[in-house]
Protein backbone atom coordinates (compact mmCIF):
# COMPACT_ATOMS: atom_id res chain seq x y z
CA UNK A 1 0.00 0.00 0.00
CA UNK A 2 1.12 3.83 -0.64
CA UNK A 3 2.21 5.60 2.50
CA UNK A 4 3.76 8.42 1.09
CA UNK A 5 1.37 10.83 2.20
CA UNK A 6 2.38 9.97 6.01
CA UNK A 7 5.58 11.00 7.12
CA UNK A 8 6.66 12.27 10.89
CA UNK A 9 6.64 10.32 14.29
CA UNK A 10 4.75 11.56 17.15
CA UNK A 11 4.03 11.49 20.70
CA UNK A 12 0.75 12.32 23.08
CA UNK A 13 2.41 14.42 25.47
CA UNK A 14 0.70 14.44 28.87
CA UNK A 15 0.49 16.95 31.39
CA UNK A 16 1.32 16.30 35.29
CA UNK A 17 0.90 19.01 37.84
CA UNK A 18 1.73 21.55 35.23
CA UNK A 19 4.68 19.95 33.48
CA UNK A 20 5.06 17.19 30.92
CA UNK A 21 5.01 13.77 31.98
CA UNK A 22 8.61 12.03 32.63
CA UNK A 23 6.66 9.14 30.78
CA UNK A 24 6.19 11.41 27.63
CA UNK A 25 10.03 12.45 28.18
CA UNK A 26 11.18 9.05 27.65
CA UNK A 27 9.09 8.63 24.57
CA UNK A 28 10.12 12.01 23.04
CA UNK A 29 14.05 10.02 23.21
CA UNK A 30 12.64 6.64 21.97
CA UNK A 31 11.06 9.06 19.24
CA UNK A 32 13.70 11.04 18.30
CA UNK A 33 15.64 7.78 17.45
CA UNK A 34 13.08 6.45 15.39
CA UNK A 35 12.26 9.94 13.43
CA UNK A 36 16.26 10.48 12.77
CA UNK A 37 16.17 6.76 11.43
CA UNK A 38 13.62 7.60 9.21
CA UNK A 39 14.90 11.15 8.27
CA UNK A 40 11.76 12.84 9.57
CA UNK A 41 10.32 15.26 11.90
CA UNK A 42 9.70 14.98 15.53
CA UNK A 43 6.51 16.32 16.95
CA UNK A 44 4.43 16.36 19.98
CA UNK A 45 0.92 16.70 20.50
CA UNK A 46 -0.12 18.58 23.55
CA UNK A 47 -3.56 18.85 24.75
CA UNK A 48 -5.20 20.85 27.69
CA UNK A 49 -5.95 24.19 28.90
CA UNK A 50 -2.76 26.87 29.40
CA UNK A 51 -0.46 23.93 28.23
CA UNK A 52 0.91 26.01 25.65
CA UNK A 53 4.55 26.78 27.85
CA UNK A 54 5.08 22.85 27.51
CA UNK A 55 6.28 23.36 23.94
CA UNK A 56 9.14 24.46 25.37
CA UNK A 57 10.38 21.65 27.60
CA UNK A 58 9.56 19.33 24.39
CA UNK A 59 11.47 20.81 22.63
CA UNK A 60 14.38 20.72 24.83
CA UNK A 61 13.92 16.89 24.44
CA UNK A 62 14.10 16.40 21.07
CA UNK A 63 10.99 17.51 19.53
CA UNK A 64 10.83 19.55 16.41
CA UNK A 65 7.35 20.46 16.42
CA UNK A 66 4.43 21.14 19.01
CA UNK A 67 0.86 20.53 17.97
CA UNK A 68 -0.86 22.71 20.37
CA UNK A 69 -4.62 22.14 21.24
CA UNK A 70 -5.47 24.98 24.25
CA UNK A 71 -9.01 25.61 25.00
CA UNK A 72 -10.78 25.44 28.60
CA UNK A 73 -12.84 22.66 26.89
CA UNK A 74 -9.69 20.12 27.60
CA UNK A 75 -8.79 21.38 31.04
CA UNK A 76 -9.47 17.76 32.46
CA UNK A 77 -9.04 14.81 30.40
CA UNK A 78 -11.57 13.16 28.86
CA UNK A 79 -11.53 10.52 25.89
CA UNK A 80 -14.38 12.06 23.90
CA UNK A 81 -12.62 15.46 24.03
CA UNK A 82 -9.12 13.99 22.99
CA UNK A 83 -9.94 11.38 21.21
CA UNK A 84 -11.62 14.36 18.71
CA UNK A 85 -8.80 16.41 19.27
CA UNK A 86 -5.95 13.73 17.95
CA UNK A 87 -8.05 12.25 15.05
CA UNK A 88 -8.59 16.37 14.12
CA UNK A 89 -4.54 16.71 14.11
CA UNK A 90 -4.12 13.31 12.61
CA UNK A 91 -6.06 13.80 9.45
CA UNK A 92 -4.33 17.19 8.66
CA UNK A 93 -0.95 15.84 9.01
CA UNK A 94 -0.65 12.27 8.69
CA UNK A 95 2.32 11.14 11.25
CA UNK A 96 3.25 7.28 10.28
CA UNK A 97 3.55 6.75 13.75
CA UNK A 98 1.94 7.80 17.03
CA UNK A 99 3.52 6.60 20.39
CA UNK A 100 1.71 7.03 24.00
CA UNK A 101 2.45 6.81 27.09
CA UNK A 102 1.23 2.94 28.75
CA UNK A 103 -0.68 5.35 31.62
CA UNK A 104 -3.90 4.96 32.20
CA UNK A 105 -4.73 8.12 30.25
CA UNK A 106 -1.98 6.87 27.57
CA UNK A 107 -4.02 3.46 26.85
CA UNK A 108 -7.38 5.00 27.42
CA UNK A 109 -6.86 7.08 24.51
CA UNK A 110 -4.61 5.39 22.17
CA UNK A 111 -6.94 2.66 22.14
CA UNK A 112 -10.22 4.69 21.90
CA UNK A 113 -7.97 6.65 18.24
CA UNK A 114 -7.28 2.87 17.01
CA UNK A 115 -10.72 2.05 16.97
CA UNK A 116 -11.69 5.41 15.26
CA UNK A 117 -9.10 5.77 12.54
CA UNK A 118 -9.21 2.70 11.88
CA UNK A 119 -5.67 1.28 12.37
CA UNK A 120 -3.71 -1.15 14.87
CA UNK A 121 -2.64 -0.57 18.46
CA UNK A 122 0.28 -2.54 20.12
CA UNK A 123 -0.36 -2.13 23.97
CA UNK A 124 2.72 -2.06 26.28
CA UNK A 125 5.47 -2.61 24.20
CA UNK A 126 9.28 -2.34 25.67
CA UNK A 127 11.16 -2.42 22.52
CA UNK A 128 11.03 0.05 19.46
CA UNK A 129 12.61 0.16 15.88
CA UNK A 130 11.69 1.09 12.35
CA UNK A 131 12.56 0.02 8.91
CA UNK A 132 14.47 2.34 7.89
CA UNK A 133 13.45 1.94 3.81
CA UNK A 134 9.89 1.12 4.42
CA UNK A 135 8.95 3.09 8.08
CA UNK A 136 7.43 -0.09 9.23
CA UNK A 137 7.34 0.22 12.78
CA UNK A 138 8.67 -2.99 14.88
CA UNK A 139 7.24 -2.75 18.31
CA UNK A 140 8.33 -5.56 20.44
CA UNK A 141 6.20 -6.89 23.44
CA UNK A 142 6.50 -10.08 26.05
CA UNK A 143 4.18 -12.66 25.05
CA UNK A 144 2.26 -15.88 25.75
CA UNK A 145 2.76 -15.68 29.44
CA UNK A 146 6.10 -13.89 28.84
CA UNK A 147 7.68 -16.82 27.26
CA UNK A 148 8.90 -15.17 23.86
CA UNK A 149 9.15 -11.73 22.50
CA UNK A 150 6.98 -11.11 20.04
CA UNK A 151 7.36 -8.23 17.42
CA UNK A 152 4.04 -6.56 16.12
CA UNK A 153 3.82 -4.81 12.77
CA UNK A 154 1.49 -3.18 11.31
CA UNK A 155 1.52 -3.38 7.48
CA UNK A 156 -1.64 -1.94 5.90
CA UNK A 157 -2.56 1.30 7.83
CA UNK A 158 -1.50 4.20 8.80
CA UNK A 159 -0.65 5.67 11.27
CA UNK A 160 1.07 2.49 13.51
CA UNK A 161 0.92 3.41 17.30
CA UNK A 162 1.90 1.58 20.58
CA UNK A 163 1.36 2.65 23.98
CA UNK A 164 4.93 2.15 25.64
CA UNK A 165 5.35 1.68 29.67
CA UNK A 166 6.96 4.38 31.80
CA UNK A 167 10.53 3.34 32.72
CA UNK A 168 11.14 1.28 29.39
CA UNK A 169 12.90 3.86 27.32
CA UNK A 170 14.93 7.15 28.08
CA UNK A 171 14.97 10.50 27.72
CA UNK A 172 17.40 12.20 26.04
CA UNK A 173 19.39 14.76 28.04
CA UNK A 174 17.58 18.07 27.77
CA UNK A 175 19.40 20.80 25.42
CA UNK A 176 18.74 24.13 26.95
CA UNK A 177 17.44 26.99 24.42
CA UNK A 178 16.78 24.39 21.97
CA UNK A 179 13.78 25.58 19.57
CA UNK A 180 11.35 23.79 17.80
CA UNK A 181 8.01 25.08 15.31
CA UNK A 182 4.97 25.72 17.56
CA UNK A 183 1.42 24.58 15.44
CA UNK A 184 -1.82 26.22 17.04
CA UNK A 185 -4.45 23.71 16.45
CA UNK A 186 -8.21 24.31 17.13
CA UNK A 187 -11.38 22.28 16.56
CA UNK A 188 -14.91 23.32 17.61
CA UNK A 189 -16.20 21.71 20.55
CA UNK A 190 -19.04 22.30 22.77
CA UNK A 191 -19.77 21.09 26.07
CA UNK A 192 -23.38 20.27 25.45
CA UNK A 193 -21.26 17.50 22.89
CA UNK A 194 -19.58 15.88 25.22
CA UNK A 195 -21.38 13.24 27.12
CA UNK A 196 -18.81 12.83 29.95
CA UNK A 197 -18.82 15.39 32.44
CA UNK A 198 -16.24 15.63 35.29
CA UNK A 199 -18.15 16.66 38.78
CA UNK A 200 -15.21 16.48 41.25
CA UNK A 201 -11.46 15.62 41.05
CA UNK A 202 -10.47 13.58 44.30
CA UNK A 203 -6.73 13.16 45.10
CA UNK A 204 -5.84 10.11 47.09
CA UNK A 205 -4.35 10.99 49.75
CA UNK A 206 -3.27 6.97 50.68
CA UNK A 207 0.66 6.50 50.56
CA UNK A 208 0.87 3.87 48.32
CA UNK A 209 4.40 1.47 47.85
CA UNK A 210 6.15 2.87 44.65
CA UNK A 211 9.21 0.89 43.97
CA UNK A 212 9.57 2.34 40.84
CA UNK A 213 10.91 5.22 42.09
CA UNK A 214 13.36 3.47 44.33
CA UNK A 215 17.21 3.20 44.03
CA UNK A 216 18.32 0.01 45.40
CA UNK A 217 15.72 -3.28 45.37
CA UNK A 218 15.58 -6.29 46.46
CA UNK A 219 13.39 -8.78 44.85
CA UNK A 220 12.54 -12.48 45.12
CA UNK A 221 11.07 -15.42 43.27
CA UNK A 222 9.69 -18.86 44.26
CA UNK A 223 13.20 -20.43 44.55
CA UNK A 224 12.70 -19.12 47.99
CA UNK A 225 10.51 -21.80 48.46
CA UNK A 226 7.89 -20.32 50.84
CA UNK A 227 6.38 -17.26 52.42
CA UNK A 228 9.09 -17.36 54.89
CA UNK A 229 11.77 -17.79 53.27
CA UNK A 230 10.71 -14.41 51.24
CA UNK A 231 11.33 -12.65 54.70
CA UNK A 232 15.01 -13.16 53.64
CA UNK A 233 14.38 -10.53 50.46
CA UNK A 234 12.94 -8.08 53.50
CA UNK A 235 15.86 -9.03 56.07
CA UNK A 236 18.40 -7.52 52.78
CA UNK A 237 16.41 -4.60 51.62
CA UNK A 238 15.85 -3.42 55.57
CA UNK A 239 20.02 -3.53 55.89
CA UNK A 240 20.47 -1.63 52.35
CA UNK A 241 17.61 0.52 52.96
CA UNK A 242 16.02 -0.71 49.94
CA UNK A 243 12.32 -1.64 48.73
CA UNK A 244 11.10 -5.18 47.90
CA UNK A 245 10.19 -6.13 44.37
CA UNK A 246 9.25 -9.68 43.74
CA UNK A 247 8.55 -11.61 40.22
CA UNK A 248 4.90 -12.61 39.39
CA UNK A 249 4.62 -16.00 40.78
CA UNK A 250 5.27 -15.05 44.10
CA UNK A 251 2.23 -12.44 44.10
CA UNK A 252 0.32 -15.34 42.94
CA UNK A 253 1.30 -17.30 45.39
CA UNK A 254 0.09 -14.49 48.16
CA UNK A 255 3.27 -13.80 49.76
CA UNK A 256 3.08 -10.62 49.23
CA UNK A 257 0.90 -7.66 47.47
CA UNK A 258 0.93 -6.82 43.96
CA UNK A 259 2.43 -3.41 44.10
CA UNK A 260 5.47 -5.50 45.05
CA UNK A 261 5.32 -6.73 41.40
CA UNK A 262 8.03 -6.36 38.91
CA UNK A 263 7.34 -7.26 35.48
CA UNK A 264 5.29 -7.14 32.72
CA UNK A 265 1.56 -7.41 34.28
CA UNK A 266 3.15 -5.10 37.54
CA UNK A 267 5.60 -2.36 37.53
CA UNK A 268 8.88 -1.22 35.70
CA UNK A 269 12.04 -0.23 37.57
CA UNK A 270 15.21 1.18 37.13
CA UNK A 271 17.20 1.54 40.59
CA UNK A 272 20.82 1.84 40.77
CA UNK A 273 21.33 -1.36 42.31
CA UNK A 274 18.70 -4.54 41.87
CA UNK A 275 19.64 -8.11 43.43
CA UNK A 276 17.60 -10.92 42.38
CA UNK A 277 16.86 -13.84 45.08
CA UNK A 278 15.71 -17.37 43.84
CA UNK A 279 13.93 -15.32 40.22
CA UNK A 280 14.65 -17.62 37.43
CA UNK A 281 14.69 -14.49 34.95
CA UNK A 282 11.88 -15.28 32.39
CA UNK A 283 11.21 -12.87 29.90
CA UNK A 284 8.03 -10.71 31.56
CA UNK A 285 10.11 -10.25 34.80
CA UNK A 286 13.24 -9.16 32.75
CA UNK A 287 11.79 -6.61 30.82
CA UNK A 288 10.46 -5.32 34.15
CA UNK A 289 13.63 -4.54 35.64
CA UNK A 290 16.32 -4.81 32.83
CA UNK A 291 17.64 -0.70 32.73
CA UNK A 292 18.65 -1.32 36.24
CA UNK A 293 22.27 0.19 36.64
CA UNK A 294 24.08 -2.57 38.30
CA UNK A 295 21.94 -6.44 38.40
CA UNK A 296 23.09 -8.62 40.93
CA UNK A 297 21.41 -12.42 40.98
CA UNK A 298 21.46 -15.41 43.25
CA UNK A 299 20.79 -18.49 42.46
CA UNK A 300 21.44 -22.32 42.88
CA UNK A 301 20.50 -22.79 39.74
CA UNK A 302 23.96 -22.29 37.47
CA UNK A 303 21.22 -22.32 33.91
CA UNK A 304 18.85 -19.58 35.19
CA UNK A 305 18.27 -17.21 32.58
CA UNK A 306 18.82 -14.71 34.97
CA UNK A 307 22.07 -15.02 34.97
CA UNK A 308 22.36 -14.05 31.36
CA UNK A 309 20.59 -10.57 32.36
CA UNK A 310 22.74 -9.75 35.22
CA UNK A 311 26.24 -7.58 35.55
CA UNK A 312 27.00 -10.10 38.93
CA UNK A 313 25.65 -13.33 39.53
CA UNK A 314 26.05 -15.90 42.39
CA UNK A 315 25.78 -19.38 41.97
CA UNK A 316 24.78 -20.80 45.39
CA UNK A 317 22.12 -21.08 48.12
CA UNK A 318 20.43 -17.65 48.91
CA UNK A 319 20.10 -19.00 52.47
CA UNK A 320 23.47 -19.27 53.33
CA UNK A 321 24.94 -16.38 50.83
CA UNK A 322 22.44 -13.45 51.88
CA UNK A 323 22.85 -13.87 56.11
CA UNK A 324 26.59 -13.44 55.31
CA UNK A 325 26.46 -10.41 53.10
CA UNK A 326 24.09 -8.71 55.87
CA UNK A 327 27.06 -9.95 58.12
CA UNK A 328 29.30 -8.00 56.31
CA UNK A 329 27.20 -5.45 55.35
CA UNK A 330 25.94 -4.33 59.04
CA UNK A 331 29.51 -4.43 60.06
CA UNK A 332 30.59 -2.24 57.56
CA UNK A 333 27.58 0.26 57.79
CA UNK A 334 28.22 0.08 61.76
CA UNK A 335 32.07 0.79 61.40
CA UNK A 336 31.39 4.22 59.13
CA UNK A 337 28.33 5.24 61.20
CA UNK A 338 25.65 4.54 58.44
CA UNK A 339 22.19 3.45 58.98
CA UNK A 340 21.64 2.33 55.48
CA UNK A 341 23.97 2.21 51.68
Amino acid sequence: MDFQDYQGVWVFIEEKDGAVASVSLELLGAGRKLADKRGVELAGVIIGEHIKHLSKTIFEYGADIAYVYDDPIFKNYRTESYMKALLDCSAKHKPEIILYGATSTGKDLASAVATDLPTGLTADTTELDVEEATGLLLASRPAFGGNIMATILCKKYRPQMATVRAKVMKALPPEPGREGRIVEESILLREEDIRTKVLEIVKETTKKVRIDEADIIVAGGKGLGSAEGFQLVHQLAETLGGAVGASRDVVEAGWIEHAHQIGQTGVTVTPKIYIALGISGAIQHIVGMKNSGLIIAINNDPEAPIFESCHYGIVGDAFEIVPMLIEQLSEVMSREGVSHV
